[in-house]
């Protein structure tokens, strides 16, 4: 994928930034919807970045995160991460879901509960947008939650596809129309075959 990734011109670049702010709009539909609450949300950054990178973007490798993790199959194979800075994530789900615990120690099942599902919505919307963009077909595996230090959960898909290359699609989103605005990590690493695929479709290879 280094290849691929290196040669991205800005138009290609363009095309992805718009896929994250159709995701970004799809996902604020369905949250407004679960909790029957308006919700803004915006993409001010979409990078194609290292995993070494990507961690501190993050905060850093030793940052508390939690991370929803997907693996991809069909025409786009791979893995995705929603992730979130722990005290963001705590703070996102008492702000969206109402479920107030401590600001301290383990998540509550309820928490955890919670955060599996945002994390889903939001996964789910911004597949959604690549899939209707491209028109390819994306299966999602059963989300998984891990609670952990950034570096440790972004090295699952680095060992994984670390022999395709090192690269991978970052789409941040802020939520705000809170008392705090919530920023919030979607990253997409995609398989080299599909990474061209997805360029592919969109008549940019």
């Amino acid at each position: 994928m280094q290849k691929e990734n290196d040669s991205m011109d800005d138009f290609e670049f363009d095309v992805l930034t718009e896929i994250g702010n159709i995701g970004a709009g799809n996902a604020t539909t369905a949250l407004s919807q679960l909790i029957n609450t308006k919700i803004d949300m915006n993409v001010p950054k979409v990078e194609m970045l290292t995993f070494a990178e990507l961690a501190e973007i993050i905060g850093g490798a030793e940052t508390l995160v939690a991370g929803i993790l997907l693996n991809l199959e069909g025409d786009i194979e791979g893995t995705m991460l929603f992730i979130l800075e722990s005290s963001a994530a705590r703070l996102f789900v008492q702000q969206l879901m109402g479920c107030v615990t401590g600001d301290e120690g383990e998540f509550s099942d309820l928490e955890k509960s919670a955060l599996q599902e945002i994390g889903n919505i939001i996964s789910g919307a911004y597949l959604s947008a690549i899939s209707g963009m491209t028109n390819l077909t994306i299966n999602v595996s059963v989300p998984s939650l891990a609670f952990d230090m950034a570096g440790a959960i972004l090295s699952v898909p680095a060992i994984e596809f670390g022999k395709l290359g090192d690269k991978a699609l970052l789409i941040q989103s802020v939520f705000n129309d809170m008392n705090v605005d919530i920023s919030g990590y979607f990253i997409l690493i995609p398989t080299l075959e599909s990474y061209g695929r997805i360029m592919k479709s969109l008549g940019l290879r």
